[in-house]
């Protein structure tokens, strides 16, 4: 594998995207204000695995954009990750992606079917479904059936942020790049503080991109949630945001990873990309701030955060895809990807 090497060895990817082409990216970049590189549009396995190599990315787990899908939407693009999983079975794993939450006996049958027939590593959640005035966080009372059931199974869910369409204050300064983040922390700070996180303790939730601004403002929800009637105290609600996964996509700065490991052990933090939202050259600052940042510890947590961590959490990784069903009715990534891929 030709690549850039940093100085834990190779890398696995916990955020990295992928986008069929149904998925329309190039419009919804104008909606959001944002650019994917015009060299990773249109989408495909092989873009990723180019910059993978460029990336000393070992093994990606793949999961769809944050939105909010209906249940064949979601059930196609889970079809399509397996099948790019099976295609290259040694690089890719995947996260599936579930129907609109709201949607509880969609979101529990996708949940058991793409474990149980596909082969999902986890579930892969945004941080809020609908818009404006419908607008629901994954915490809500309503979805506890969803939580009791990744509760039960004991499930990894990757949390991301939503791309909710509000104004942003400069076009160099759109949805994804300011709002994002914080998406994902309400969405933790919700879960903490309604007792989510500590009643489904078995889920292992991981939060993109640091968490956004968790590190910063977790002390601030413990106090003044608490003076606002949440029942646990600023000890247990600091607690609880501590025992969130964290993974580095575009975050790999040293100031806030000075933060995030002040706030968590690193048997915490995971190796991330975002690619291929963003290109190789973005990603290659953040891992070069990383690497600069890390280069003086030991090199046992170095190697930690970059995969070791990730064999942890999902024992799987270090062996090929396999999908449990053998008779799952989807067809490979070269024909069933061609209803997605130009």
């Amino acid at each position: 594998m030709s690549a850039s090497k940093n100085i834990s060895g190779e890398r696995i990817d916990f955020h990295h995207h992928f986008f069929p082409s149904s998925l329309k990216k190039a419009d919804q970049n104008v909606q959001v204000g944002w650019k994917t590189p015009a060299e990773n549009l249109p989408w495909s396995p092989d873009i990723s695995l180019k910059a993978m190599n460029e990336l000393a990315i070992r093994k990606a787990v793949l999961s769809l954009p944050a939105g909010t899908y209906s249940r064949l939407q979601a059930r196609e693009y889970n079809r399509y990750a397996a099948s790019v999983c099976s295609a290259h079975p040694d690089r890719f794993r995947f996260f599936a992606t579930l129907p609109d939450l709201r949607d509880v006996e969609g979101a529990l049958d996708e949940i058991n079917y793409a474990m149980d027939d596909l082969g999902a590593d986890g579930i892969a959640l945004s941080s809020s479904y609908g818009d404006s005035d419908n607008r629901v966080y994954c915490g809500d009372d309503r979805l506890d059936p969803i939580w009791h059931l990744l509760d039960r199974r004991k499930a990894v869910v990757f949390l991301h942020g939503a791309q909710i369409r509000t104004s942003y204050p400069h076009p160099f300064l759109g949805i994804p790049i300011v709002e994002v983040p914080h998406e994902t922390f309400r969405a933790a700070a919700q879960l903490v503080v309604t007792g989510r996180k500590r009643k489904y303790s078995n889920v292992k939730i991981i939060l993109a991109h640091l968490g956004g601004t968790v590190p910063f403002l977790a002390s601030r929800v413990a106090v003044l949630s608490r003076h606002m009637g949440c029942p646990l105290t600023p000890e247990e609600i600091l607690q609880d945001f501590k025992s969130f996964y964290y993974e580095l996509a575009l975050s790999g700065y040293e100031t806030t990873l000075a933060a995030i490991q002040s706030f968590v052990p690193t048997d915490r933090l995971l190796f991330g990309s975002d690619i291929p939202a963003v290109s190789t050259e973005m990603v290659q600052w953040f891992n070069k701030n990383a690497d600069s940042f890390f280069k003086d510890q030991p090199p046992a947590a170095v190697q930690a955060v970059m995969h070791k961590n990730a064999l942890r959490l999902l024992p799987g990784l270090d062996k090929p895809f396999q999908t449990p069903c053998k008779n799952s009715p989807f067809e490979p990534a070269n024909t069933f990807g061609a209803l997605y891929i130009h």
